[in-house]
């Protein structure tokens, strides 16, 4: 089996509930959408990164793998384009006794549940309508793959939590959709965050907008947080 690594590295993470640790990223080549707020369009082609077998993968990894590792982060790209190589690369850092963590849109609910056995740390991200991500007559589809995807990863007891990219562009009514959505098949117990993450450099929403996103969440979820990206104003990749 081959996998197309884009580039692994360490560095701080800069999203989500886990922001601050220290991790090693594997980011793999691939993604089936296009959302304009990307900051990594370099590893959208299939094509793009260096290919390796499994071993020649594993054997890269535990060469950039630093002591102190908090976990091993899965992106993109979108890590289940290459779901089979996502899964034997897990698996080899779950012997290391390394947590796994992967981040996806989920838009595959067979490719995410092959990859979630070897997964202890699930990042689940919906798309909103306005992130230009692929056709909308696609929308509905990609969103009902990410709710069985979340589904599966509560039900199969995962670290799970739910992040969402807000722009400008973000209409409350959507977002409201979204999240009625979410919690009429989770309950607020069976998740471990909920993160609004706002777009950086690019069509930013104002404080007034993130607040009014905020406040849609709040009677779902209490701890839903407002959290950007981090390693954008400390340097790190």
């Amino acid at each position: 089996m081959k996998v197309r690594l884009f580039e692994i590295f360490t560095s701080v993470e800069g999203e989500g509930i886990l922001y601050g640790t220290k991790t090693l990223f594997v980011r793999l080549a691939g993604c089936p959408f296009t959302c304009f707020y990307c900051d990594t369009k370099e590893s959208l082609p299939l094509d793009s990164g260096t290919e390796y077998t499994i071993e020649a993968a594993n054997q890269l990894i535990d060469s950039n793998l630093q002591n102190q590792t908090y976990k091993v982060n899965f992106t993109g790209g979108d890590p289940l384009i290459q779901h089979q190589a996502v899964a034997e690369l897990a698996k080899h850092i779950q012997n290391k006794k390394i947590p796994t963590y992967l981040e996806s849109s989920c838009f595959d609910i067979d490719r995410f549940n092959h990859v979630l056995p070897f997964i202890d740390i699930v990042k689940i991200e919906f798309k909103t309508k306005d992130s230009d991500f692929a056709d909308p007559k696609n929308y509905d589809k990609l969103i009902g793959h990410t709710m069985k995807c979340l589904e599966s990863s509560v039900k199969s007891k995962k670290i799970t939590y739910i992040k969402i990219v807000v722009s400008s562009k973000t209409k409350l009514d959507d977002f409201q959709e979204l999240v009625n959505q979410i919690f009429n098949i989770i309950s607020k117990e069976s998740i471990d965050g909920f993160v609004i993450q706002p777009t950086y450099g690019i069509s930013e929403p104002s404080l007034d907008l993130l607040l009014n996103l905020y406040d849609i969440v709040f009677p779902h979820y209490i701890d839903v947080k407002v959290v950007p990206q981090l390693h954008k104003f400390i340097g790190a990749p």
